[in-house]
């Protein structure tokens, strides 16, 4: 049986994740759909809380049961991730009580993940033989990096060697590149150091198992 999954993540350019809930799904032996509403196409657009996108899902769904899982992403943008956890777990209780939910809670936002691989930096940046340090920080110090999004795009124009205009040019495309990063994310990678991914992985695995 094909379980199907809603994601609500944060921005645009967070949607490439839902390729690696599928992927993670098939490793558990898992088939999963995702599916990622467009909420701006709801003529009152949803505010940004968990419930709200919660219940503008709700209504762009064909029925209340129309999913099996739901996959909430929200950075912890330096609160405690088990503040995360409960504010989305009291949502889904209010808006969708009974569904099975899974929080993805980046410390201190998703860009911690994608600041760890300096080969698709460089790829991104369209300099993939460059040399240039780019001063990315160790896995082990990637959770504590105060700006971990001004980080990434210092390092992706580090990583490019470009100057003048066609470094605004890059720069103007960094919603691009960050998504092809996110898509581009070695699952077995650094990034299996970082607690608040495996906590991800765990909870999307404990919750599979439980359907």
């Amino acid at each position: 049986m094909t379980l199907r999954a809603l994601y609500l993540c944060e921005g645009s350019s967070d949607t490439g994740l839902r390729f690696h809930i599928e992927a993670i799904a098939v490793e558990t032996g898992r088939e999963i759909h995702v599916t990622v509403p467009d909420l701006d196409r709801l003529p009152n657009k949803p505010g940004h809380s968990v419930g709200d996108k919660l219940r503008a899902a709700r209504q762009l769904s064909h029925d209340a049961d129309e999913y099996d899982l739901v996959v909430i992403h929200r950075d912890s943008d330096g609160n405690p991730p088990q503040r995360r956890r409960d504010e989305i777990a009291d949502a889904v209780a209010s808006v969708s009580p009974g569904l099975a939910h899974v929080p993805v809670i980046p410390v201190r936002m998703l860009e911690a993940w994608l600041i760890l691989d300096p080969t698709a930096i460089r790829e991104v940046a369209g300099n993939p033989n460059g040399r240039m340090s780019l001063g990315l920080p160790k896995p082990n110090r990637a959770e504590s990096v105060a700006d971990p999004k001004a980080l990434l795009k210092e390092a992706i124009a580090k990583a490019s060697e470009e100057k003048g205009r066609g470094l605004k040019k890059l720069q103007a495309r960094f919603s691009e590149n960050r998504a092809r990063l996110l898509q581009m994310l070695d699952r077995e990678g650094p990034v299996t150091q970082l607690a608040s991914w495996q906590s991800f992985r765990n909870d999307l695995s404990a919750a599979l198992d439980s359907l």
